[in-house]
């Protein structure tokens, strides 16, 4: 079995704390047709130099009925940047349009099978998995992107169609594993393509 959730799988249950102080559950974006779920951090450069794209996605699919939620689920011990208050610190100064979660026992990247930061996990309306990968094929440098991909899935999925390119290796730092070395990877992790 991979390690990364598959195609069609339906979307693992979370219980996380946000930065806003409140809770969130998978339940808690149910008015939303569609659903990203993405794993990203306080610190790599592929998710600070890809940020801003996310946002203009999350900004400009909103109104189509689609949500994003970022979790990070880097260990503070192997990462300390990564701890809790610098996601508060973090939120604070960009104003993120997606609510932002902590999986400090890293249960939440361990289900969808996290893989780098960012890596991003597109749900229909049943909360099956129609996408996942990256987001675009620069993101340590957004500007100089030329593929979007989420925003094809999303463009594709929003205007009723099938999502023509499923599966895409997420480009980003390893997630920072708990008692493991900074570049460590379980060793059933590997390329979806």
């Amino acid at each position: 079995m991979s390690f990364t959730l598959e195609l069609g799988a339906a979307a693992p249950e979370f219980e996380l704390p946000g930065t806003d102080g409140l809770r969130y559950t998978l339940g808690d974006f149910a008015d939303a047709p569609y659903l990203v779920v993405f794993f990203t951090c306080n610190h790599c450069p592929y998710v600070t130099g890809s940020d801003e794209a996310t946002r203009k996605s999350a900004e400009r699919y909103r109104d189509e009925g689609v949500a994003f939620v970022g979790i990070n689920s880097n260990s503070a011990n192997t990462y300390p940047e990564d701890d809790f208050p610098h996601m508060v610190e973090r939120m604070d100064v960009h104003e993120f349009p997606w609510a932002y979660l902590h999986d400090e026992l890293q249960d939440v990247a361990r289900a969808y099978g996290a893989l780098r930061t960012p890596h991003f996990f597109l749900f229909g309306p049943d909360r099956r998995l129609l996408y996942t990968g990256r987001a675009i094929d620069n993101p340590r440098d957004h500007e100089a992107s030329t593929e979007f991909d989420l925003d094809r899935a999303l463009e594709e999925v929003t205007s009723g169609r099938a999502v023509s390119v499923p599966l895409t290796n997420p480009i980003g730092c390893n997630v920072k594993w708990d008692g493991k070395d900074a570049h460590w990877m379980p060793g059933e992790a590997c390329d979806l393509v």
